[in-house]
């Protein structure tokens, strides 16, 4: 074998020194390509390693069945506190703030650390679900304003989070909501805001200031995941598509109860959706009833978990149940997509979609043990 790999050696006319060189540069190039290819699924990895192992940390402090179980059994409202005062993710809080401000703090300040630690590549969508606590503000601020609160009652309804807080609370003392608009010109939500001052002016309703800040918050959100270039671009964009098209069908369900065309509907719904098409939205608007909204989505996903909670709907007549079993199936759906990538986006989506669901749940508590006698059966019934 050597003889002949001489003898082909000498048949191309290199010197023996340059051959060698060949295969040496050949061994080499070789050799980087196997370590480019090993590599890479590490150097994809490794961003998300920090931040997983963060949210881990924190999903380990989340209540389970049986915590939320002892939470609905308690007697009265007063038990649910000294119970979440015991909790480290919730104590401090409520050191500082009554219950339902300690948990919206709880949320916003969940969203902060989410933006914060989410890596470049998929820390657009993050920051942007982090809006949601400057466009709570902004809607507070504008409802307070409304009803005539003082500057006082007012401020205790901002949470003390987001990029525009201090701003915000400066203009609790505003005359009147136009220079509420005029006092936020300079920030992102100043055309959306000066859009709707018109309508207001019309109508004396703030629900057009509601409806634009939710548009524009859901467009952004949308818009940061629109070009999924790898699997965990791809989650993220399921993710928060399919939390643009629970919000459009919760509005639409709701709306139709209420007895609203189409005319009435659209200007506030983002006719954008994910699933949902601008020709399927227009359609489920333009549909008599709750029931034709709910036949209007069959081929979507939304219609297998929809259709069971029609029986219910038309026994109570509560679009309720709607509203839960969407919840539900986002929640659901987030849990898949966290599975999907363990060692990628999926801990953070967990994380952050199981905060969300620990949050709500514990509203629904609190809501229900302020009312007297009120049913463990049917608070379990509400949960997510």
């Amino acid at each position: 074998m050597a003889d002949e790999i001489a003898a082909l050696i000498s048949s191309i006319g290199l010197p023996t020194e340059a051959v060698i060189v060949l295969c040496i540069m050949a061994v080499i190039i070789v050799g980087a390509i196997v370590v480019i290819i090993t590599s890479r699924p590490i150097l994809d990895i490794y961003p998300y390693l920090n931040p997983s192992a963060r949210v881990r940390a924190r999903k380990g402090r989340l209540f389970d069945e049986k915590q939320i179980g002892e939470l609905v059994d308690s007697n009265d409202i007063v038990e649910v506190e000294n119970y979440l005062k015991g909790s480290p993710d919730y104590a401090d809080a409520l050191e500082d703030y009554p219950l339902d401000k300690a948990l919206d703090v709880k949320g916003a300040e969940t969203y902060d650390f989410v933006a914060r630690l989410a890596p470049k590549e998929v820390k657009d969508s993050f920051v942007v679900m982090a809006k949601k606590t400057d466009i709570n503000n902004i809607k507070s601020l504008i409802i307070a304003k409304d009803m005539g609160l003082g500057v006082d009652e007012t401020r205790d309804l901002l949470i003390p989070y987001g990029s525009l807080y201090e701003t915000i609370d400066s203009l609790a003392d505003s005359d009147n909501i136009t220079d509420i608009v005029a006092g936020l010109d300079t920030t992102e939500y100043a055309s959306a805001l000066e859009d709707a001052l018109p309508k207001y002016e019309d109508t004396g309703m703030v629900l057009p200031f509601e409806a634009a800040l939710d548009n524009y918050y859901l467009d952004r959100l949308l818009g940061s995941s629109d070009v999924p270039a790898d699997e965990n671009r791809q989650i993220i964009y399921s993710y928060v598509g399919t939390k643009v098209d629970v919000a459009n069908l919760k509005l639409i369900i709701r709306a139709k109860e209420d007895g609203l065309n189409y005319e009435a509907i659209s200007p506030y719904i983002l006719e954008k959706g994910y699933q949902l098409r601008d020709w399927k939205l227009k359609d489920l608007m333009e549909s008599n009833d709750v029931a034709g909204v709910i036949s209007g989505l069959e081929g979507t996903k939304y219609a297998e978990v929809l259709v069971d909670a029609l029986s219910q709907y038309n026994e109570d007549g509560s679009v309720a149940i709607f509203e839960r079993t969407l919840d539900i199936y986002l929640a659901e759906h987030a849990k898949t997509l966290a599975n999907k990538k363990p060692l990628g986006v999926g801990p953070i989506i967990g994380y952050l979609s199981q905060k969300e669901t620990e949050i709500k749940n514990l509203k629904i508590i609190a809501r229900a043990k302020r009312e007297m006698g009120f049913p463990t059966s049917k608070i379990m019934g509400m949960l997510i």
